[in-house]
């Protein structure tokens, strides 16, 4: 049986039109099981992670309802809410609307903090069709009176869980209180928590589920490793193993904010280029890191969690975990940044005795052992680790083992394109750019 086509899900020429530029071949599972549905109105739970294709699964079906509706917004209002937890995420899935709807007309834009107000609230004054915004930006233009929503027909929480993980509850209540009854919810999140489901039952009605790929499953094409190592040491292993000429373009994510930037300031003394990504830098030059490594001028991206759903890269032959998050839903999202689109990826995880609960709680999600890597001179011999499935790598090891590091430092050397997200330049669309 011939696979099915956007042609046949009912999607319209301009759009097919537009995914026929892009390159789009055949819809992905989620776009298959969930556009139908969205195009007949129904509200939706969407269980699904970053690179499954689900923001063409829910913009498709809302552009092609606004071209239905052949209404405009009225001033200072949006037809359109999408709600996501991080500035790039929201800029990533405002250039995908603008990419699919390259051949309507319509007006979209796209807010966040970091950046000043001006623009977006000229934009908003004459009314947005499509609007993606962070919880704290929209929820200071309301109160400024620069929006409304009562009516806005379509709302779109996406990335659920990790708003949850940010603290954003509130904001998220806050906003639902203010939108019409009557309106389209699609509700989307990686996990799904007992929290995260109680969340999406105040939200949608009668809604239609949909799940792609187990949940917090890593894909089958990343090779995982952990390598057990003093936190003192994990300088010396980090500098190594980017000797290795296959590690084309890796994206590092540490705990902290200054571990990322302490980071930087060591592969810089190496001559790698890196840059780091994280809160605390400023909007530009966060965007500024992003593309460089999406370019190729920068190796090395170190960043903290608050990227790790926020990065689409093409190409990303490794991640590695310099420090193990202490969610182990992160550990999931974090890797997931490689292995896309069909490509194999390495996730190399750093561990000392500090991180081996850390360690433990994510074998648990994943329901088996993280292979041991013990082929490096900083190798640190494990205390017994409990695993899903019983002891990892061969048995327990004796626990309280001295570390066994190396007696001088040793020398450096090498050790023995799908449904991506779609460029930002367009010109069908009337869209206000105010990143």
């Amino acid at each position: 049986m011939s696979p099915i086509s956007f042609d046949q899900l009912g999607v319209a020429e301009p759009l097919l039109r537009a995914l026929t530029g892009l390159g789009y071949q055949t819809p992905t599972p989620i776009q298959a099981q969930s556009i139908p549905l969205l195009l007949e109105g129904r509200d939706l739970m969407g269980c699904a992670q970053t690179g499954t294709g689900k923001t063409a699964a829910f913009a498709l079906p809302i552009l092609q309802r606004l071209a239905a509706e052949k209404r405009g917004p009225a001033p200072r209002s949006a037809r359109v809410l999408a709600l996501t937890p991080t500035r790039e995420l929201a800029v990533q899935i405002y250039e995908s609307f603008l990419a699919y709807g390259r051949y309507l007309h319509f007006k979209a834009a796209v807010v966040y903090g970091g950046v000043g107000q001006t623009p977006q609230v000229r934009a908003l004054s004459r009314g947005i069709d499509v609007l993606v915004a962070t919880p704290g930006r929209l929820l200071d233009l309301m109160g400024q009176g620069h929006l409304r929503l009562d009516q806005t027909g379509v709302f779109v929480l996406d990335e659920a869980d990790r708003m949850l993980d940010m603290g954003f509850l509130p904001d998220i209540k806050r906003v639902l209180a203010v939108l019409p009854r009557r309106r389209q919810t699609l509700f989307f999140s990686a996990t799904m928590a007992p929290e995260i489901a109680r969340l999406a039952d105040g939200m949608v009605s009668n809604p239609v589920k949909v799940a792609v790929t187990p949940v917090a499953t890593p894909v089958e094409l990343i090779a995982q490793k952990v390598l057990f190592v003093a936190q003192a040491d994990k300088r010396a292993l980090l500098n190594r193993m980017l000797q290795d000429v296959t590690v084309t373009r890796a994206l590092v994510f540490t705990r902290t904010k200054h571990g990322a930037d302490r980071v930087v300031r060591q592969l810089d003394q190496i001559q790698v280029s890196a840059e780091a990504i994280h809160g605390d830098k400023s909007q530009n030059a966060r965007q500024s890191a992003l593309n460089k490594f999406r370019q190729g001028r920068t190796r090395v991206l170190v960043a903290t969690d608050i990227a790790a759903r926020g990065i689409d890269v093409e190409g990303v032959s490794h991640v590695i975990n310099y420090d193990l998050p202490n969610q182990p839903e992160s550990y999931v999202h974090r890797i997931g940044r490689t292995g896309r689109a069909g490509a194999r990826g390495q996730a190399i995880s750093f561990c000392d005795r500090q991180e081996r609960s850390f360690l433990r709680d994510i074998e648990r999600l994943i329901r088996k052992a993280v292979p041991v890597e013990e082929n490096h001179p900083y190798h640190q011999r494990p205390v017994e680790r409990a695993a899903a499935g019983g002891e990892a790598n061969g048995g327990p090891a004796r626990a309280g083992q001295r570390s066994r590091r190396p007696q001088g430092r040793a020398q450096t050397h090498s050790q023995g394109r799908g449904q991506g997200r779609p460029s930002n330049r367009h010109q069908g669309a009337r869209a206000a750019s105010l990143a």
